[in-house]
């Protein structure tokens, strides 16, 4: 009697604690403590058993607590400070007996696998390409799902959702060009550039938005007039013998068709759209957004240094300047939109993404490719901003305790968080990092976005990470997740970085691909299409997939350095490039940066060869498993 007195009070204390432990922390499926019921984790009831009340950041680690309310207002984080000694257990190795679920999935990737991934890819661009061409072009995008081309939108003037993209000058097939080169079909590469010669032309009553003209239209014929008669770079020599630098000519007749809208604005930013015949139209709006006034340079640069003539980089830099003038005087941020003509911020937003996200890119990207300092100075104190203001989250991507790292949405002049939405634009940011040797925080918010891919088989345009659902729904498609995926992939040769690409190929397959192509999927959760197919899709998204698994390509074998465009389009860093036929363009001029100190080394110039990450990290995961864990229990996975 006296043995089954004390195992019936052993259940009772067991079951009196376990009882107590669900009541008071919530702990859930991810901790069974051997009962069939579901208990729910809850980090931040954990946390305040856990964590030392002395020695609080005031700043916080914490943006998740605003999921669960403004209970414990009083604590400004969910974690002491990282690096802060504690005889007090931590939350997170609640997490540490599912690390191996990760590794196991994670670790490896079979180079048979590889190769598989590699031809799937293949075959995902020439499906979306050769229907392209089969049923859409010359127009400029494809309807893959009742197999027609689309052109602008006539009927509807105001209908930018098209016309801004879309100037019916074939913009599916320009747009491509470099993806057959980096495909390895010189044949097809030649057989498109004499289309684009023989059928494409410029004098059109379009009305279109310059960012996207510079970007999709004359970031191709440049990349691909470069690719043609420069056989040093990575593809070598694939150029043929009757071309005479029409594709360069194309490009200089479309940028002097943009530049009216530089035209006329008082502050030097320009316009957000020109009517390729007529210019500026009468009834234009004096608004636009940081990112389409400010990320010219890259495009424009090139032009002028490739033809002599600074005039396009000129008003490309200008409008760089003028837009840093305008930044706050205390955080140092920019807004999302500005009027052109009063220099006054329209939306008082900063972030990384929709409207801002390429301005950054081009800050960084403008110094590789011209080597100007004042640029780099420019992306460096942004980047401080950025980390001083919108990120929030512990210190450390794989260290120490707290909410991971993740960049919200500031008021440019407080650094006040204003709502509590990111957008899948800020997708690219892991892979600027990369290129800024900032790998470890690449690897954070990389991870943050992947598991939100995890949980919807895309990425919903915003999603909230306070109710951990989507805000705006549809998929276009975009590419910026893949481009991370690839930088961070080229940067560790992690096996993860396969793993992450192999579920968005194969997300997309499954989910967008239709009877002539891959559709815009309208809601990431019903999977419901939209038909459309942009070309983004096959210039980026298509072209970072295929050379995520192709290790033999030759941009990965070329012992010439290269940077992708924003719209993924191939550029070597060139030392022409760096040499000017006219002086500085703006010698004395107000605004500009101190000289940059003799101890910060400039970034890296080449995504193949970056060694950032030490060898004995290579084969382990990226992000520790609690880590993993814990942002997949964030965005709702568990």
């Amino acid at each position: 009697m006296q043995w089954r007195s004390i195992v019936v009070g052993l259940v009772v204390l067991r079951l009196s604690l376990s009882c107590v432990l669900w009541l008071a922390f919530g702990l859930g499926p991810n901790v069974s403590w051997g009962f069939n019921f579901p208990l729910g984790f809850s980090l931040h009831k954990l946390d305040l058993l856990f964590r030392d009340e002395k020695g609080i950041d005031p700043k916080g680690n914490s943006w998740s607590q605003r999921i669960h309310g403004h209970i414990h207002e009083e604590a400004a984080t969910t974690c002491a400070n990282v690096g802060e000694e504690s005889t007090k257990r931590s939350y997170l190795s609640f997490f540490d007996g599912n690390k191996d679920e990760y590794v196991r999935r994670y670790s490896s990737f079979p180079d048979t696998l590889k190769a598989k991934m590699k031809d799937m890819a293949k075959d995902m661009f020439y499906f979306g390409y050769d229907n392209y061409m089969k049923y859409a072009f010359p127009e400029d995008e494809l309807n893959p799902i009742d197999c027609k081309g689309r052109g602008p939108d006539v009927l509807n003037p105001s209908n930018i959702n098209i016309n801004d993209v879309l100037g019916n000058y074939s913009l599916t097939l320009i747009d491509t060009l470099d993806t057959l080169l980096v495909l390895g079909n010189v044949t097809e590469f030649h057989k498109a550039v004499k289309l684009v010669i023989d059928t494409v032309s410029f004098d059109k009553d379009s009305t279109v938005q310059v960012f996207e003209a510079n970007i999709r239209i004359l970031g191709s014929l440049i990349s691909s007039h470069i690719l043609l008669t420069d056989p040093k770079h990575p593809f070598g020599k694939v150029g043929f013998d009757d071309y005479d630098n029409e594709l360069l000519h194309m490009a200089h007749d479309l940028a002097v068709r943009l530049l009216p809208a530089f035209e006329n604005t008082s502050t030097g930013i320009p316009y957000p759209r020109v009517n390729l015949k007529t210019g500026v139209p009468p009834d234009s709006i004096n608004e636009t957004c940081t990112a389409g006034a400010g990320s010219l340079l890259v495009e424009f640069g090139i032009l002028s240094r490739l033809i002599g003539d600074s005039t396009f980089e000129w008003v490309a830099r200008r409008a760089v300047r003028a837009l840093w003038n305008l930044r706050s005087n205390e955080t140092g941020l920019l807004g999302n939109v500005v009027n052109i003509q009063t220099g006054q911020w329209v939306s008082k937003q900063s972030g990384l993404g929709a409207g801002m996200d390429s301005f950054y890119e081009y800050l960084l990207k403008s110094y590789l490719l011209f080597g100007e300092k004042e640029d780099y100075r420019m992306f460096q104190a942004a980047y401080e901003s950025i980390h001083n203001h919108m990120r929030r989250g512990r210190e450390s991507c794989n260290e120490g305790e707290g909410d991971p790292p993740l960049y919200v949405n500031v008021n440019m002049f407080s650094g006040e968080i204003m709502n509590t939405w990111i957008d899948s634009l800020q997708a690219f940011f892991p892979g600027l990092q990369v290129l800024n040797g900032d790998v470890d925080n690449a690897i954070c918010l990389h991870a943050f976005y992947y598991a939100i891919w995890k949980r919807f088989g895309a990425l919903p345009e915003r999603y909230n990470w306070q109710l951990q659902a989507p805000d705006v729904l549809f998929y276009p498609l975009r590419p910026e997740l893949v481009e991370s995926t690839y930088l961070l992939y080229q940067a560790t040769k992690n096996p993860f970085y396969l793993h992450v690409g192999m579920d968005i190929l194969q997300s997309l397959e499954k989910n967008a691909k239709v009877r002539c192509g891959y559709a815009t999927l309208h809601h990431v959760v019903d999977k419901s299409k939209e038909d459309r197919m942009e070309s983004f899709f096959l210039s980026e998204t298509c072209k970072y997939l295929y050379l995520l698994f192709d290790e033999d390509n030759p941009l990965h074998k070329s012992d010439n350095k290269y940077i992708f465009t924003t719209e993924g389009h191939v550029v070597p860093i060139d030392r022409r490039f760096r040499e000017k036929q006219w002086n500085d363009l703006f010698p004395c001029e107000e605004g500009v940066l101190a000289e940059q100190e003799p101890n910060k080394r400039p970034p890296p110039s080449n995504t193949s060869n970056c060694n950032r990450i030490p060898e004995e990290r290579r084969y382990t995961l990226p992000l520790k498993s609690v880590y993993m864990r814990q942002i997949d229990n964030m965005v709702g996975l568990f």
